[in-house]
């Protein structure tokens, strides 16, 4: 018998900038943390926690976020 197929969270992709200068391109978050009052913040959190989790593993400081932007299709 054929199994049910799993329900897919819809990922938003986000550019990110970063205060030195650099950028990164088609960052993923989660779409069911986005919308409602607070728009696309939640998203700079989950980005945030994410270089936490990269900076902890690689021992390399991770660097403040000045902006980020949905990224274009």
């Amino acid at each position: 018998m054929a199994k049910k197929p799993a329900a897919r969270s819809e990922i938003v992709l986000f550019d990110v900038f970063y205060e030195d200068g650099t950028q990164r391109s088609n960052r993923r978050v989660p779409g069911d943390i986005l919308g409602g009052l607070d728009g696309d913040e939640p998203a700079r959190a989950e980005i945030e926690a994410q270089d936490r989790l990269i900076a902890d593993k690689s021992g390399i400081p991770a660097v403040p976020i000045e902006s980020i932007r949905r990224s274009k299709k």
